[in-house]
């Protein structure tokens, strides 16, 4: 049996390397040690395909943006298997349901397949990673007649060239199920260590993963060129920057003194954030999870190209769906509607119009403006852009006077919105791409009443159902966001607010992130029934926020051996598909907002 391997054979790296650092990364929880793994995978790896190697440990082929997307339908992964190893269908739907896992399959009857063929290992051809994601490539672009029989050709090919270890990784990465718990910021902070030796690059590296969130071409870039290039990416048409966050505040008395005394405020829409990039010959529509939303937006597009003076611009703003008869905004769901469309995107424009609310120019004709502060960046947006019924301005006022800031808040709501956002005016507010600071201050109406906000929490587990809920799940285990720790953390159970049908839905919904054992981004105490890669994005409401001794949010923040957690939490209703599960509410935001409970009782 081949048991040593070497990582580049005639200018090609075995997949064996790659397979063998998966091996070792699942092996451990801990993200240093991760992070010391991929270290030494990216400095062993050639720089002319280190993009591919860290789009394949991303479990991608090209950043998101591109829209090419590799998942293959399981009952095809089973076919290419079955041909590869002579095994019924069937017989491999069994082992299936026995493991819950094809990679875990895979691994099983290829080992035992080698063993019963008369040649060795030693015998065999490596599988390099080129040929890995040149099949995965054409995997994914495979359409039309005669697809899917050409899929499982090109994945059978690669499982007969694979070790059980080789087979495991590419069934769960062709599947969409490579799940290593390695977030983007440890990949960030490998590459620092691996081409400039510490973690001292990190935010030269992290600048250019925001204002070009593309790893691979970054990673090649650095190894190619070093820090000097990666300082010399720019934003650049066509390629989304990663969108600046708010933090949020309880009190306008809070958010005034965190401004310096005098801020602008904003209507804070509840429709979907969307970054245009415009130039003069093509518009492109992204989503804040950097996805390509141009197709399904044809009329934004068109109400763009015609309210922008300039010649190239990249604007932020948010797409709210509006009653054309009232002019009323309409919440969230409404736009929703409009998204993931290929098919009757015309009768959606009708019957869900939308009109673009910009807030911030990013890009104008050649020059970066994230780095000039707000005002100026307002001040440029209103004179590169003609309102028209279907593009405004986001409203707003600058203000010190905390009457006449309330007056306004209580319009917004009158007028449809979440609230208010506030934004420094000083000369410090850049424009920080990828960021969630206080340059930025969310103000809601929920605020007024006991936790009364809602927040956005990630699914991270389940309990089986009782009663009427047999054959379901009964709850769901939420978790809030930990930015600091780059984890998940447990605040509550979740199992008011549902209808019946969206109850007997959720194992459907959750059956493709279902996971034998609890992610290593997960920190629970609590044994679920499921575990779920933490993907799906909830918004819940609840009583009151407690001290707990069971949940890990914020663990010992606030008390010795005490997390947080949300007491009679109820599901609103709405799936923030619009939201990653690291943009869910943060657990120093939950620290906040208990605070905040404290000064009210006192």
């Amino acid at each position: 049996m081949r048991l040593k391997y070497q990582r580049v054979i005639d200018g090609n790296m075995e997949y064996a390397a790659i397979a063998e650092t998966y091996r070792k990364v699942e092996s451990t929880t801990k993200r240093l040690e991760m992070t010391d793994y991929l270290v030494e995978l990216f400095k062993n790896t050639p720089s002319e395909i280190l993009d591919k190697v860290i789009y394949l440990t991303q479990g991608k082929l090209y950043p998101d943006y591109m829209g090419i997307e590799l998942g293959l339908a399981e009952k095809l992964a089973i076919k290419a298997l079955s041909r590869t190893t002579g095994i019924r269908e069937s017989q491999i739907n069994e082992l299936l349901k026995k493991h819950g896992d094809l990679g875990l399959v895979a691994e099983d009857v290829i080992k035992k397949k080698k063993q019963m063929t008369l040649f060795s290992f030693e015998e065999e051809k490596s599988l390099t990673v080129e040929k890995v994601y040149e099949n995965f490539d054409k995997i994914a672009r495979a359409e039309g007649e005669g697809s899917q029989e050409k899929k499982i050709q090109y994945l059978a090919e690669l499982l007969n060239l694979a070790t059980p270890l080789e087979a495991k990784y590419i069934i769960r990465t062709v599947e969409g199920k490579l799940r290593l718990g390695i977030a983007d910021m440890t990949i960030l902070d490998a590459l620092s260590i691996a081409y400039g030796g510490s973690k001292e690059l990190r935010s030269l590296v992290e600048r250019a993963y925001n204002i070009h969130p593309d790893l691979g071409y970054i990673a090649k870039k650095l190894a190619e060129e070093g820090i000097e290039g990666v300082k010399g990416i720019k934003i650049q048409l066509g390629i989304p920057i990663r969108a600046m966050l708010a933090e949020r505040l309880s009190s306008l008395e809070e958010i005034l003194a965190k401004m310096g005394g005098k801020a602008a405020f904003e209507y804070k829409y509840d429709g979907m954030r969307i970054q245009a990039h415009v130039s003069e010959d093509n518009i492109w529509l992204y989503s804040r999870r950097l996805e390509n939303l141009t197709s399904q937006f044809p009329d934004v597009v068109k109400a763009i190209k015609s309210a922008f003076k300039g010649r190239e611009g990249i604007f932020d703003g948010e797409a709210v769906p509006v009653d054309v008869n009232t002019g009323e905004l309409l919440p969230f769901q409404v736009v929703s509607h409009r998204r993931g469309r290929k098919y009757g995107i015309e009768k959606a424009m009708e019957e869900y119009p939308v009109v673009l609310f910009l807030f911030d120019i990013l890009y104008l004709d050649g020059e970066d403006l994230t780095m000039k502060p707000y005002p100026e960046r307002r001040r440029l947006l209103e004179e590169v852009i003609e309102e028209s019924e279907k593009v405004k301005f986001a409203t707003r006022i600058v203000s010190e006077d905390i009457e006449e800031i309330r007056r306004f808040f209580n319009k917004a709501i009158e007028d449809g919105c979440e609230g208010l956002v506030a934004k420094n005016i000083g000369d410090e507010s850049i424009y920080r791409a990828g960021a969630r600071e206080f340059l930025w201050i969310k103000y809601k109406r929920e605020y007024k009443v006991e936790i009364g906000d809602t927040v956005d929490l990630v699914v991270v587990g389940a309990f089986a159902g009782k009663g009427k809920r047999r054959g379901t799940y009964g709850a769901l285990l939420m978790a809030a966001y930990n930015p600091e720790k780059d984890r998940f953390e447990t605040v509550c159970k979740l199992g008011s607010g549902f209808t019946d049908e969206q109850l007997a839905y959720l194992p459907k919904k959750f059956e493709s992130l279902c996971i034998p054992e609890r992610h290593p981004r997960v920190w629970s105490e609590i044994d679920a029934d499921y575990w779920f890669v933490p993907q799906v994005v909830l918004e819940v409401i609840g009583a009151e926020i407690t001290l707990s001794p069971t949940h890990t949010c914020a663990r010992d923040v606030i008390e010795k051996g005490s997390g947080l957690a949300i007491r009679f939490p109820r599901f609103t209703g709405r799936w923030r598909d619009d939201k990653s599960p690291e943009e869910a509410t943060t657990t120093k935001e939950l620290v906040e907002m208990y605070k905040n409970q404290i000064k009210k009782i006192g």
